[in-house]
């Protein structure tokens, strides 16, 4: 039976959370988008199924709308770091998805 690329893609996105579920001790997980001209990131806590920080090359305020690149990234970088303080969260599992 062939599944389709959705259904692929489902099964792999369950696969890489239970995984990351497995050893993430409580912590809240940092997910990683990057396409060819943006990149967001977001702190979520899978326990509670909620987003706690996000941060994107999409927001103006940022000044990096369009870019994907190191200047980006690292302005990014410095949002969601701040933004995860504010939400009280110290420590987080990385997932590049």
């Amino acid at each position: 039976m062939a599944l389709t690329k959705r259904e692929l893609f489902l099964k792999r996105r369950l696969r890489v959370r239970n995984k990351l579920r497995a050893i993430t001790d409580g912590r809240p997980r940092l997910s990683v988008h990057r396409s060819n001209k943006n990149i967001s990131v977001q702190v979520i806590d899978d326990s509670k199924g909620v987003t706690l920080a996000s941060a994107s090359s999409l927001e103006k305020d940022l000044g990096v709308v369009g870019k994907n690149n190191v200047e980006a990234a690292a302005k990014i970088g410095a949002a969601i770091a701040e933004r995860a303080k504010t939400a009280g969260v110290e420590e987080v599992i990385f997932d590049r998805g």
